[in-house]
């Protein structure tokens, strides 16, 4: 069987269609950043009692979680000190939950928490500025674009690549190295990042939902509405009770010695 011929590209269409649709999606991100920086709502400040539950919890996990980088004896002063903090409730916002905790309660309403209706609202937003433009070019190149192919890439591929790459014109005979219009668009949604930090800066909201507001995320486990705290906390407690401990420094004249053959 003959091989397929191969392809001559037009040059008009990497000037009506390739750097169409890439200044489009920059031009698209860029004003997704600023319509972000528009809606995002003054940040609340959050009380101290609740801060400190937040941050107490995020020691213990940190003294579990790296507590082989100081001595034993610290590590053990450390550890008694806020097993005993933690099942005695000091840190907690509220003093009587933990004398109330075998009481049975009644799961709080998460959409009741003013600050959980707040993240929510913001999630939504940002959920919003991310879908309604992306679908918008999508249905702009889908009509307009489709079916064209744009390029060829300069390196040999796999056969793997070719659904990725030749998304929209289904022939087999075709070198997986040619990429389809709607191909490039999925491409730059995913490789302009780099772009927008340069005209934007490091911190911009205009790459994909998950990038456009890390602050607005709620961290797991940590002060979400209907999460019962005393347990967080006796939880802990019981985590830094059966944790071990290892110095990382202890006998490291000799590893090192042993390491280089120096004995």
């Amino acid at each position: 069987m003959a091989a397929a011929p191969d392809l001559v590209l037009d040059p008009s269409l990497t000037y009506w269609v390739l750097f169409p649709i890439l200044f489009v999606m920059i031009l698209v991100g860029v004003l997704r950043h600023y319509i972000t920086l528009l809606l995002q709502s003054a940040p609340k400040k959050a009380e101290l009692a609740t801060i400190r539950e937040q941050q107490a919890l995020q020691r213990g996990k940190s003294l579990r979680s790296n507590g082989y980088f100081i001595p034993g004896e610290s590590f053990a002063c450390r550890k008694a000190y806020l097993t005993k903090t933690f099942k005695e409730g000091l840190f907690l916002k509220d003093q009587d939950a933990m004398k109330n905790k075998d009481e049975p309660k009644q799961p709080p309403n998460p959409l009741s928490d003013p600050g959980g209706m707040d993240q929510m609202m913001t999630m939504v937003k940002g959920n919003m500025v991310m879908i309604i433009p992306q679908t918008l070019l999508m249905s702009w190149i889908n009509f307009f674009f489709s079916g064209f192919i744009v390029m060829k890439l300069p390196f040999p591929l796999t056969i793997r690549f070719k659904s990725i790459l030749q998304s929209g014109v289904a022939t087999r005979e075709l070198d997986v190295r040619w990429v389809s219009s709607m191909s490039w668009y999925f491409l730059l949604l995913i490789g302009l990042t780099t772009i927008y930090d340069l005209i934007l800066g490091s911190n911009n909201s205009a790459g994909s939902a998950m990038e456009m507001n890390p602050q607005a995320m709620p961290m797991p486990g940590m002060g979400q509405p209907g999460q019962d705290i005393v347990k967080m906390f006796l939880g802990e407690a019981e985590n830094l009770e059966l944790a071990s401990h290892e110095f990382i420094l202890d006998d490291i004249e000799d590893r090192f010695l042993l390491k280089y053959d120096l004995i």
